[in-house]
């Protein structure tokens, strides 16, 4: 491909060598991505798209660095994000070492017992190609039930009425769940933890030395039991991750119970994304707390 002279000047200020070659590679659902080779011997990888949100990159680079502050688990490091890119350093992808879920789950961990002073963000920014409120108000930064159901729950339903998703039965279950939400999250209060946010089989990579790289951050502080159910929305991890987990940082009693309340964002978001397939499981993960 030959870049965007803007971009490749960008790329090259910032870097302070030439590119020498560039590799169309596989890494991006909505994005193009590249292997970029410098005539200064480095590699990094590019991600292109001209057509997203215009902060989409500097959010998705800011979430790369929130991640990599507790340095427990490696996220590819930030090179320079613009409007329309994200430039990273080039991870070789490796095979899993022997232990590579124990080890995933205790990093996993760690990183939830990074905390914040109150849930949500500095900023909002993306689950996949649709806003993620994050900014709280006074009542939600210092309370997860409410900061849960209005900036996951409620923001997904309004966009679903947008959409044209919204039905009876919708509008009647989501009031039902603001009627039973105290309820439903009770007893499993704690601090803020730093999420990945959207983390599935496809938002993590194995390094070349076999370890988990985390990669495609919805970045925010908030309950960590919400972060564990997303991973098993499309079949979960292997038992061995869950059991490492919960070594380091046990669960406090019921989370089964609230785990579908925690998958039912993403599957509204994923109803937002991808249209009406999605709306009998959404449906259903309601009925389970009604």
């Amino acid at each position: 491909m030959i870049l965007n002279e803007q971009i490749k000047t960008k790329i090259e200020n910032k870097t302070g060598s030439q590119i020498r070659s560039n590799k169309s590679i596989s890494g991006g659902c909505i994005s193009n991505a590249y292997k970029l080779e410098m005539k200064s011997g480095d590699i990094y990888f590019l991600k292109i798209n001209s057509n997203s949100a215009k902060d989409m990159f500097i959010k998705e680079a800011h979430g790369l660095k929130e991640i990599s502050k507790p340095n427990v688990i490696r996220a590819p490091k930030v090179i320079l994000s613009d409007e329309t890119f994200i430039l990273t350093e080039y991870i070789s992808t490796g095979n899993k070492n022997k232990n590579f879920f124990e080890d995933f789950g205790r990093q996993f961990a760690l990183l939830h017992k990074f905390h914040s002073a109150h849930f949500g963000f500095y900023e909002d920014n993306y689950i996949g190609s649709n806003v993620q409120s994050n900014i709280p108000n006074e009542l939600e930064k210092d309370n997860w039930i409410t900061f849960y159901f209005n900036k996951r729950i409620l923001f997904q339903y309004r966009l679903a009425e947008k959409n044209g998703y919204s039905t009876n039965e919708l509008t009647h279950g989501i009031s039902c769940l603001e009627t039973n939400i105290d309820k439903i999250l009770e007893g499993s209060l704690e601090l803020p933890s730093l999420l990945h946010g959207d983390l599935w089989s496809g938002n993590y990579m194995v390094d070349e030395n076999g370890n988990a790289c985390l990669i495609d951050p919805a970045v925010f502080y908030g309950h960590r039991e919400s972060d564990l159910a997303m991973t098993k929305l499309f079949g979960g991890f292997s038992s061995e991750f869950y059991s490492a987990y919960n070594e380091i940082f046990p669960l406090a009693n019921g989370y089964e119970y609230r785990e579908g309340i925690y998958k039912l964002y993403h599957v509204l978001n994923h109803l937002n994304l991808f249209g009406r397939g999605y709306y009998s499981q959404a449906i259903s993960l309601i009925k389970n707390y009604l």
